[in-house]
């Protein structure tokens, strides 16, 4: 009964903070249970779940998986006190009211099974009615005549080994105020009010411990420093967190002492002028100072962090998100170039369709520090790469980030620009971050096993130019590099995290099955490794997949599986033209209706005239008599209008350029064009073509006011800023996106 009490209390809680209504939330729990992914429940169940979208679908299971956890806490929490025969009415309605795991624990304290305490040690020297006594709040009497009661009288060797004696009346007093003091502690009231103050007014504090593990002066700023908990910025309280772990700062939390002892001294003693009130007053001082604040201010650290970490992975998924949906540059002919001083710049010429045509290596630079570079040696590296231009027909050169990119840059523009003929061909710089990662790795050895590390990173540098997202899905997410403090978060939280927005990203683009990898096909809603090979080795061994119907000749790929992927599976030049687009073949039986309603077939699906006559037709009218819900209905439409419609079509495509520019180039109120390579909690990155990435700030991104910069800014996006100021020596550029004759 309790629980069916508790699960209704959850789904209306839920309702409330996620703005949906308990059917939608009944709908999509219904959903996974039976085994449906996030990304097919988002695109195919719409009907069911009101076109609630993957962030609400998993906000929504995320909580009511918090909540059934709470749920059992609660149960077991009252089972385990009415084992001790001490679960009253009122206990009970506290325990099911709570709606945190931290308050369960606060109600449940008292009556845990302690494990050896000062106070458990007294219990068993027999002193707990003299703590009774001094909570009695006696006006008269000798307290230490009453402590005398409980020395033991005859000290034998039995005694001392069962640690039963009392010595003397300082040891017996001293023992009963341990026991009031964790009295004091357990009261879940208590706790609750100083945690909420805590919450209120406390500070974060931090010194400096040890400024010589401080190199750098990273931590300068939290040398001496002082801010609310309340306020205290997310990104603020994990480089203090850092600085602690790297043993550069003490931290600590600043209350208001004299506030809380008063409102302890209100609450527990009970008659001012008792003869026991300084020994209950001693004893409420220890259980504050000794159990109540560093307890407390551990879990508002633990919130804090969870606090920051969550904060930090939301911006870190969006990110990549945004990265993850850069769009492709289709059908060039791309040069990557991995660069390199010693080792020499690796190249690789990929086709279109991604396949490598060329590789090679040139030697620009110079190889030990110094070093001037001769003039052979330009020459040779000049024509090796124009060799390689004009036998495939490169169109554009994509150069890593990484060491030696930007001498590398300069190298490219003054070979292009005194080519003079290759005008048509320009350069971009490539976000590297994670190529290593994938480099080394078995899938890459797999990919080329006869190419160096360094070679396989030129391939992958051309092909995230040419198709980011298929690329990228060989990487772990972590490795990509669009983060920030990722490395201080809770790991597992953020792979989870990440995952998931790769798996929207892959599936909200869809997946050519003739093309993909197994790297990309494991992405897709119901895959996994193991399917991704099965599909491919069929692809190997039968060739092109002609429909989706082939799909079903895959010997261990089940109808559920089918069900959760076929959807996202496209076939652009198969024998059903359905099969190119993001209808399920649940649907084609309706989708071959309205085409038949609109006087249409499947061959004019994408054509201008079906485009016209579904922006002129009358929609209500058109799904009369079809037992078609309005969101696949809608989506159907949709798909006829824009059958290969890819979600990377809305975002900015990556700046080409064709000459260099220098740090000394920088002049204030010099007008760029940028790319968004990063968005921190703090303001943005942006690279204008310079060495070092700028950083536009909070405060310089909008006349208006802004909460933080992913609500101006994301990955990718192209940006018009301004210099503020250039620091040359420490290659440092500031940034701002409001012109200088207006004022922020």
């Amino acid at each position: 009964m309790e629980n069916q009490y508790i699960n209704d209390q959850l789904l209306k809680k839920i309702s409330e903070e996620q703005n949906v209504k308990v059917s939608q939330i009944n709908a999509v729990l219904k959903l996974i249970e039976e085994g449906a992914t996030v990304p097919f429940i988002a695109r195919y169940r719409k009907e069911a779940t009101g076109g609630l979208d993957e962030e609400q679908i998993r906000a929504i299971y995320q909580e009511w998986d918090y909540g059934q956890k709470l749920a059992e806490r609660k149960e077991q929490v009252m089972r385990l006190i009415e084992e001790k025969g001490k679960l009253t009415e009122e206990l009970k309605k506290e325990i099911i009211a709570a709606n945190k795991l931290s308050e369960i624990e606060d109600i449940y304290r008292p009556y845990k099974e302690k494990r050896k305490t000062r106070a458990t040690e007294a219990i068993k020297k027999g002193l707990e009615p003299l703590a009774d006594y001094l909570l009695s709040f006696p006006e008269s009497g000798d307290v230490e005549v009453e402590a005398a009661k409980y020395v033991t009288a005859e000290i034998t060797e039995e005694a001392k080994k069962a640690g039963t004696v009392v010595e003397n009346v300082e040891e017996a007093l001293q023992g009963a105020m341990d026991i009031v003091a964790e009295r004091v502690s357990d009261e879940a009231k208590y706790r609750k009010w100083i945690r909420a103050l805590f919450h209120r007014t406390g500070e974060i504090a931090t010194v400096v411990r040890d400024k010589t593990l401080d190199e750098k002066r990273v931590y300068e700023m939290y040398y001496d420093y002082q801010e609310p908990i309340s306020t205290i910025k997310e990104h603020r309280v994990l480089a203090i967190n850092r600085g602690e772990a790297e043993k550069v700062l003490r931290v600590s939390i600043v209350e208001e002492f004299e506030r809380v002892m008063r409102f302890l001294r209100r609450n527990v003693i009970t008659n001012e002028n008792s003869v026991t009130v300084q020994y209950v007053e001693k004893a409420i001082e220890d259980a504050y100072k000794r159990l109540i604040k560093p307890s407390i201010e551990r879990e508002i650290r633990a919130e804090l962090k969870e606090r920051a970490e969550d904060q930090a992975i939301k911006v870190f998924a969006e990110n990549l998100k945004n990265y993850l949906l850069t769009p492709p540059m289709k059908g060039k002919v791309v040069l990557g170039v991995d660069p390199a001083y010693r080792t020499g710049c690796k190249l690789a010429v990929v086709d279109e369709t991604g396949k490598v045509l060329d590789k090679g290596v040139i030697y620009p630079h110079q190889i030990t520090k110094g070093e001037d570079v001769s003039e052979e040696r330009i020459v040779k590296s000049t024509k090796t790469v124009l060799d390689f231009i004009n036998k495939y027909k490169v169109e554009v050169i994509a150069i890593g980030n990484g060491t030696a990119s930007r001498e590398t840059e300069s190298f490219i523009a003054d070979l292009l620009k005194e080519s003079g003929k290759n005008k048509e061909v320009n350069y971009i710089i490539v976000n590297e971050a994670g190529a290593s990662v994938y480099s080394a790795s078995d899938l890459a050895r797999e990919e080329f096993p006869d190419y160096e590390v360094e070679e396989r990173s030129a391939v992958s540098i051309a092909r995230r130019l040419q198709d980011p997202l298929s690329e990228l899905v060989k990487i772990d997410p972590k490795s990509i590099g669009v983060g920030q403090y990722q490395y201080d978060v809770s790991q597992s939280k953020l792979s989870t995290t990440l995952d998931n927005v790769v798996e929207d990203a892959v599936n909200s683009v869809g997946v050519n099955i003739n093309s993909a990898s197994v790297s990309l096909l494991q992405r897709v809603s119901g895959l996994n490794a193991r399917f991704a090979k099965l599909i491919v080795n069929h692809r190997d061994e039968n060739g092109m997949f002609k429909s989706r119907d082939d799909i079903k000749e895959i010997k261990g790929i089940g109808e559920k599986t089918l069900e959760q992927s076929i959807g996202f599976l496209r076939i652009p030049d198969g024998v059903e033209k359905l099969d190119m687009t993001a209808i399920h073949p649940e649907s084609y039986e309706i989708a071959n209706k309205i085409l038949e309603k609109l006087g249409f077939t499947k061959d004019d699906i994408g054509t201008d005239e079906l485009v016209k006559a579904v922006k002129k037709a009358d929609k209500a009218k058109l799904r009369e008599g079809l037992d078609v819900g309005e969101y696949t209905f809608n989506d159907i439409l949709d798909a006829f209008v824009a059958p290969l419609r890819d979600p990377r079509d809305k975002f900015d495509k990556p700046i080409l350029r064709s000459d260099v520019l220098q740090i000394e180039d920088l002049k204030e109120g010099m007008e760029l064009q940028g790319t968004v390579r990063n968005v921190v909690d703090f303001g943005a990155f942006v690279d204008c073509g310079v060495k070092e990435d700028g950083l536009v700030h909070l405060s310089r991104m909008s006349k208006k006011y802004i909460k933080h910069p992913l609500d101006v800014v994301s990955v990718g996006q192209i940006v018009k800023v301004w210099v503020v100021s250039v620091d040359v020596a420490k290659g440092r550029v500031e940034l701002s996106m409001i012109p200088p004759h207006e004022k922020a």
